[in-house]
């Protein structure tokens, strides 16, 4: 009998530390997931253009499809060459870090530079719909695609913060903080991106069929409103992509030994006004690690253009 209480007594510790483990992850996915803010907003505003101008039976399919693949390549592929770079080469997590935070430079100039000086190549592309099936194909492989890339920016992101946050954390423990992560953010962001995209179906339904003035007004709102939301994410995401890769760019020159760089120039014009904390020190630092970001983007826009896109056999959108 004693010996069956001290057995249970033993699953009580376990049962008590996996609960604890469990608490951790999440605290510690959570803390984590935050630095990746602004590729979430971009891939959440950016997913949506995938399945314009498709039939509207199409639209949560398409999405499930990308979600689909989003979860394999951050489960299957990048978590795993994600923890075998820290494992082994740690000290490449910065380097690549900037690496992502130099795309999401680019990315977010080159939109700005698209709508400032519109050229021949830069407009909307019509589709031909002879072939929805070959359209969709195309679109889901694009979106797939962009996806890959974002996710590589965001689990990248969510590793150093782990490792920065967490240093004593164990490789098991960094690891399922990762995998929280990743599972929480795609059904985040596939999650917003199927409500985006269905909301005008909900409100055209509404419009008609609203037994109230109040309930057709709002249906009415929601299938106008809608096209401003998506103009709304898009400017919101493109702020972020500019905002994050410039503090990445900021943060890791500093980890990186630059004592002298633009880190420090923030701080020193920050400092004196806020000192150092609050809304207001938050809000200088981000608009100053945008407007680095804008202009390292804009370096790069003619770089991509015709060093990296033609070696790539594509040109830069």
């Amino acid at each position: 009998m004693s010996g069956f209480i001290a057995l249970l007594d033993d699953v009580a510790l376990l049962a008590r530390t996996a609960a604890t483990s469990v608490d951790d992850v999440a605290a510690m996915a959570a803390k984590a997931g935050t630095k990746a803010a602004g590729v979430i907003i971009d891939d959440a505003a950016v997913t949506p253009k995938y399945v314009t101008g498709l039939s509207a039976k199409r639209e949560l399919p398409i999405i499930w499809k990308i979600a689909r693949s989003s979860f394999f390549s951050k489960l299957v592929i990048l978590l795993p060459v994600a923890m075998l770079l820290n494992y082994f080469a740690p000290f490449l997590l910065i380097p690549l870090l900037m690496l992502g935070g130099l795309y999401l430079c680019f990315e977010g100039a080159e939109k700005i530079y698209h709508v400032l000086a519109p050229h021949k190549d830069n407009h909307v592309n019509v589709d031909e719909i002879q072939d929805p099936a070959k359209l969709e194909e195309t679109r889901v492989k694009g979106a797939i695609k962009t996806d890959f890339i974002l996710s590589a920016e965001i689990m990248t992101i969510s590793l150093n913060g782990i490792v920065a946050e967490f240093p004593d954390a164990g490789l098991v423990m960094q690891g399922a903080t990762l995998a929280v992560v990743a599972i929480a953010i795609t059904i985040a962001v596939y999650g917003t991106v199927a409500l985006i995209v269905k909301m005008d179906d909900v409100g055209a339904w509404m419009a008609l069929n609203g037994r109230t003035g109040l309930g057709r007004s709002i249906g009415n709102g929601l299938v106008h409103g809608m096209p401003h939301l998506l103009t709304v994410l898009s400017v919101v995401g493109t702020a972020a992509m500019l905002w994050v890769g410039g503090s990445i760019l900021v943060h890791g020159l500093h980890d990186l030994g630059l004592n002298n760089g633009p880190y420090e120039w923030i701080k020193a014009v920050s400092y004196p006004l806020t000192g150092g904390t609050g809304l207001g020190n938050w809000a200088i630092t981000a608009f100053a690690d945008g407007i680095i970001g804008l202009a390292v983007g804009l370096l790069l826009i003619p770089v991509v253009r015709k060093l990296i896109a033609p070696l790539m056999g594509s040109k830069a959108h």
